[in-house]
């Protein structure tokens, strides 16, 4: 059984930091990634990585967030910097599996105060 767990979210001040983590398990990961989700607003990507290191990340977190893998240990971490009010969301992580597959943790909420 797949399972995502999510831990790192929590309230702090704009221009502050944060690390999210997520720990994978149940399956070989191929892709793994965040993605977030504001009150009224659709859920984006806000960064992936694959099995190779290869990386993708929304325009608006480009600069200021880096998300890693350690794939030995089925762990994704994204590192949030120079956090904005908008960063505002439940952050979600997410990881493909098998062919067209994949799972969502339960979410972590972030808050950024101005």
């Amino acid at each position: 059984q797949v399972q995502l767990v999510e831990c790192g979210g929590g309230l702090v001040q704009a221009g502050g930091s944060l690390r999210l983590s997520c720990a994978a398990s149940g399956s070989i990961f191929s892709i793994m990634g965040w993605y977030r989700q504001a009150p009224g607003k659709q859920r984006e990507l806000v960064a992936s990585i694959t099995s190779g290191g290869s990386t993708n990340y929304a325009d608006s977190v480009k600069g200021r967030f880096t998300i890693s893998r350690d794939s030995a240990k089925n762990t994704v971490n994204l590192q949030m910097n120079s956090l904005k009010p908008e960063d505002t969301a439940v952050y979600y992580c997410n990881a493909h599996w098998g062919i067209f597959s994949n799972s969502w943790g339960q979410g972590t909420q972030v808050t950024v105060s101005s």
